[in-house]
């Protein structure tokens, strides 16, 4: 967000302030043009160039001397970590002042990789050995690791990629990366399915960023093949539900459009849910499907590699990420639409955190009570708690900037004769805000932020009663007239609710919907929330998935790190005074204790005074080439992960519809959301007919859980739900494998 700022005076401007970090009330350490200045009350007790470590670490022992001294403050304002100062500490104990200050000779090893093991091992790989045969062979006289025999491998596939093109490969064995290095040893039956059949899957070895980069033909046509026995059988109820819902529908579009491989993006699509689907959360995770039976559950060869998968989907993503965002959105929003009154959606804000190496923007995360870096997603929500679309804010734009931006979208997809209705939290509950939103024709319900009057329990006329689930009802008390929004914005309901307990609970809105239909929607808030923790849990949304990052332009105008620090420094400096002002009332004026007291006091006035007249001259924010960020501070490209979560999104809904389905039948409702995840890491058996594709599934599960799937695939059945990629498009036919058995 750029905000502006109060012109500064000439001087004060073209002035280059230097980066002060104070580590006590009177000590200070100045970073300056490749010179570091410390300081302490006022007199510089050193100097020393930046990269003199000698000079650095002497200062900072003689420093750390001071009993009084707090080695936290000492670390950051010296540019270290504490550990670090702990170390410089005691090797200066241990040995003396000549350790700390002269450099400390390096060992070189010699390296166990000599030319003669390089050769061999580049042998092995001519011969087609993987890295962990290679290893093996030269193990016994030469330790090395399986990692250093792969950086092997990497450069020398690099050399032979250099020198030759790549050869397609023969038809039947096909070039996919392969996980672990080596090809899953399939069953008989899924051998003898996949012999023969079609063209290989080439790859540039080169390993291009992008399908459209290299010929990318599965060596199946995507057609399921009968299979004895298939692990993860279950995953193909969600893969069948995503492309129910339009998602490979919308990815074969964007391939048509751009020159990729649509076979390519579906086996990767496909990857990647069947990893959501049992439990990995990532495109990681990819690795756990290389069973066995892996060519039968992805219907190709060969099960691909996490490295093979992220690059097609980072290819995808380049040219495709937006569009399958908001095309399956605007699915979503279809179903969401009402005939009888405003269509309901919960926007809320979600910070993503992060904790890599990356300078990335810092903001507000709800949960952890504390400013975090990382990245600020907007979810919108159905009324039901089904995630719609996200939007992202690498900035940490609050609600109320993002509210408009989302009813648009909202508009945009549902068409003008649709009525919106927006239920947020107090985020968002600004006068400007809600006065937008009423003057562009949306309704909205949200929390009013406090202060605000309370009424008398006689002013609660009305009543209504409120049930939660299988809760016991609770009974409510509630007033409503129109209040004013100030500065001639006009007037909002304003609904009153007194709680059981005496609370009182004030809600703001827009429109015509029933005031009792307004607290319903907003007391139903929490299946947004519930959503967030849900998706962070079940299908990990916080992962961070892609990491290329790019640099803000030099003239964005960002939070100033230096009036931060002030700001600190100031707190800090008040609660000195503070202590200091509590030992004087309580000591006597003949206590040795209270000179010390009125010298500290005295310091922290003084320190206080001085970081308040510097004040002025450090403004709040600035434009990132004056602050000391420049060239740092970064932001993560969001299209790979906008098309990772477009799939979290799909499966997510589809495990919803899923539970639906089953509640009814289980002893516990409760329980639908474990029950389908049993489900869909369950094995199963599969026989392709003509019309039909029979999955007999063997889930984990009681007696009543089985009979409650037997109910539960009957209603699976009548979706008629297809495979993806099947050039047949025949009918997913599901069943339990218990219960044809006979064995319940």
């Amino acid at each position: 967000m750029m905000h502006s700022l109060t012109p500064m005076l000439p001087q004060i401007e073209a002035a280059k302030l230097p980066d002060v970090r104070w580590f006590s009330p009177g000590g200070c350490v100045i970073h300056r043009d490749g010179m570091v200045d410390v300081s302490v009350g006022g007199h510089m007790i050193g100097c020393y160039a930046k990269g003199d470590v000698g000079t650095r670490n002497a200062i900072l022992v003689g420093l750390a001397a001071d009993a009084r001294m707090h080695l936290g403050h000492l670390a950051m304002a010296f540019d270290l970590s504490e550990e670090m100062v702990r170390i410089i500490r005691r090797r200066h104990a241990r040995d003396g002042l000549a350790a700390i200050v002269m450099p400390r000779p390096r060992r070189e090893r010699p390296s166990r990789v000599t030319p003669a093991v390089v050769r061999k091992l580049e042998a092995l790989f001519a011969e087609g050995q993987t890295v962990t045969e290679a290893r093996a062979a030269v193990a016994k006289k030469h330790a090395i690791g399986r990692t250093t025999v792969g950086v092997v491998r990497k450069a020398w596939a690099a050399r032979n990629a250099v020198a030759a093109p790549p050869a397609a490969a023969p038809a039947g064995q096909p070039a996919l990366p392969l996980v672990g290095d080596h090809a899953p040893t399939g069953s008989a039956s899924a051998g003898a399915d996949t012999a023969g059949a079609g063209t290989g899957v080439t790859e540039a070895p080169s390993a291009p960023s992008s399908p459209s980069e290299s010929t990318v033909t599965l060596a199946d046509d995507g057609a399921p093949r009968s299979s004895g026995a298939m692990q993860h059988a279950g995953s193909w109820l969600l893969l069948g539900l995503m492309d129910h819902y339009g998602l490979y529908r919308l990815a074969d579009e964007v391939c048509a459009k751009h020159g990729l491989s649509a076979p390519a993006v579906r086996l990767a699509l496909d990857a990647f849910a069947t990893a959501l689907a049992i439990g990995q959360g990532c495109a990681e995770g990819v690795r756990r499907l290389a069973t066995p039976t892996a060519p039968a559950l992805l219907r190709t060869p060969q099960c691909p590699s996490a490295d093979w998968v992220r690059r097609t989907l980072h290819g995808f993503a380049d040219v495709g990420a937006e569009r399958v965002h908001f095309g399956m959105a605007g699915r979503y929003l279809d179903a969401a639409r009402a005939d009888d009154g405003p269509a309901v959606f919960y926007v809320d804000n979600h910070l993503r955190p992060y904790t890599g190496q990356e300078v990335l923007r810092r903001g507000w995360r709800m949960q952890d009570k504390r400013v975090l870096p990382g990245t600020t997603d907007c979810y919108v929500h159905d009324e039901d708690g089904r995630p719609t679309l996200r939007t992202v804010s690498p900035s940490h734009g609050s609600l109320t900037e993002m509210l408009l931006e989302i009813a648009d979208l909202l508009r945009a997809g549902l068409g003008e004769e649709q009525r919106i209705l927006l239920a947020f939290d107090r985020g968002g509950a600004f006068p400007e805000t809600l006065a937008a939103l009423r003057d562009d024709s949306y309704e909205f319900v949200t929390y009013e932020r406090r202060p605000y009057r309370l009424l008398l329990p006689t002013a609660f006329t009305r009543e209504m009663t409120f049930r939660v689930g299988d809760e016991e009802p609770e009974r409510l008390t509630f007033a409503e007239f129109f209040v004013p929004l100030g500065r001639g914005r006009g007037d909002v309901r304003r609904i009153a609710i007194r709680t059981p307990e005496g609370r009182q609970v004030n809600l703001l809105a827009i429109g015509t919907t029933p005031a009792e239909r307004l607290i319903e929607i907003q007391r139903g808030r929490w299946k947004q929330e519930n959503g967030f923790k849900h998706g962070a849990e079940r299908w990990n949304i916080n992962q961070l998935d892609g990491r290329r990052t790019q640099a803000y332009a030099p003239d964005t105008i960002v939070p100033n790190p230096a009036r931060r620090r002030l700001n600190n420094a100031l707190r800090l400096a008040c609660v000195d005074e503070g202590l200091a002002r509590r030992l004087l009332a309580r000591l006597d004026a003949a206590d040795p204790k209270w000179a010390q007291a009125d010298i500290a006091l005295a310091e922290a006035i003084a320190t206080q005074h001085e970081l308040i007249a510097r004040r002025p001259m450090t403004p709040t924010h600035a434009p990132l080439c004056e602050t000391e960020l420049a060239g740092k501070l970064v932001y993560h490209l969001g299209a790979y992960k906008t098309v990772l979560d477009t799939v979290r999104i799909a499966a997510a809904n589809a495990e919803a519809d899923l539970a639906a389905w089953v509640a009814p039948h289980l002893p516990r409702a409760a329980e639908a959301k474990k029950a389908i995840a049993n489900l869909l890491v369950a094995p199963g058996r599969v026989r392709v007919g003509s019309r039909t594709i029979a999955v007999d599934l063997a889930p984990a599960g009681t007696g009543p859980e089985h009979r409650a799937f037997g109910a539960f695939f009957r209603a699976v059945n009548a979706a008629n739900l297809r495979l993806p990629g099947d050039p047949r498009r025949r009918l997913l036919r599901f069943r339990s494998q218990i219960q044809r058995d006979g064995q319940t």
